[in-house]
């Protein structure tokens, strides 16, 4: 069987690590690396062993040695790549937050149900075994708390992703996904949203606080921040047992187990595997099954959490 084959759209950190994460798995291998940068795709694409490395992500997607596309730019450059790898009937791995705008991430989802082309956000905390465990896990019973914060210190820069507004920056998108995506995943969509925060001068969300509300009083408290360092910790809380989940949360090595009656229980991340992994075994075998969604990461949740953290980010205005 021949392997499953990867371009890599951009050259960021993020990128590196994924990239790194497919070398490193059996029967994959990066083909190709694209960036606005040439010299840039170059080396990228030296460092993980990848024949070919384009000026463009038009041509990285137009490359026929490419099956599949993981798509690493900045988040307002998302829907032009991912547009792109989809016509060229490119499966496409999209790294979180989908898009930049609720806009972007809908028309996204649409040009790929309409072609029939695999799309999926690389929301890598959904694929962590562990989180996987506790997600599936009866002995919680109902659960009815989610507490959850990743914040840091972020010196401030209007240029940088993080503070640009045309970049798609600000704590939400970046941070903040994965505390409100740890509620989504254990609670689902909440039935009201109250929110707290402040925003930095260049007008994206510097910090936010928010109360998610579920039906019967269960609730989830999220925080994210780029102003502070913050535990980065999370903790669920069922009628019948709770998890504490160690920093980082969303990719967690260990969690603890407890509750009445039961003697504490530890679970430990096999250091073999993380969500980079799963996320691209995930692609592969759907692209494999004729598969266009992962149920692991539907596309509808990920147009739900786009819509929850813009409601969010509302708030602050």
């Amino acid at each position: 069987m021949r392997d499953f084959t990867w371009g890599i759209a951009a050259t960021g950190a993020i990128a590196r690590r994924v990239g790194a994460a497919i070398v490193a798995e059996p029967g994959m291998r990066v083909a190709a690396v694209g960036s606005r940068d040439l010299t840039r795709a170059q080396d990228l694409a030296s460092t993980l062993g990848a024949e070919s490395a384009y000026g463009s992500y038009a041509e990285l997607c137009a490359d026929p040695a490419v099956d599949a596309v993981y798509v690493a730019t900045p988040h307002a450059q998302h829907l032009e790549v991912a547009e792109a790898a989809i016509a060229a009937g490119k499966a496409v791995l999209c790294e979180k937050p989908l898009a930049a705008t609720v806009d972007d991430a809908a028309k996204m989802v649409r040009l790929a149900r309409e072609a029939g082309v695999f799309l999926m956000e690389a929301m890598w905390m959904r694929f962590n075994p562990l989180i996987q465990q506790i997600a599936a896990d009866p002995r919680f019973g109902e659960i009815r708390s989610v507490q959850a914060t990743f914040g840091f210190a972020a010196p401030y820069d209007p240029a940088h992703r993080l503070w640009a507004p045309e970049l798609g920056g600000g704590a939400l998108l970046d941070l903040g996904i994965y505390p409100f995506g740890l509620a989504q995943l254990l609670l689902g969509a909440p039935s009201e949203l109250r929110v707290t925060g402040s925003l930095a001068p260049s007008g994206v969300d510097a910090e936010v606080a928010g109360l998610l509300l579920y039906p019967g009083g269960r609730h989830a408290l999220v925080a994210s921040s780029l102003l502070g360092n913050y535990p980065n910790q999370a903790g669920v809380v069922g009628t019948s047992m709770r998890a504490d989940i160690a920093a980082p949360f969303w990719a967690p090595q260990r969690i603890l187990l407890t509750g009445p009656g039961m003697e504490p229980e530890e679970l430990v991340l096999d250091p073999a595997d993380n969500g980079y992994a799963g996320e691209l075994r995930e692609v592969r075998a759907a692209v494999a099954e004729g598969k266009t969604e992962s149920s692991i990461m539907p596309l509808d949740e990920s147009l739900a959490m786009m819509g929850l953290l813009a409601a969010a980010r509302r708030q602050l205005d």
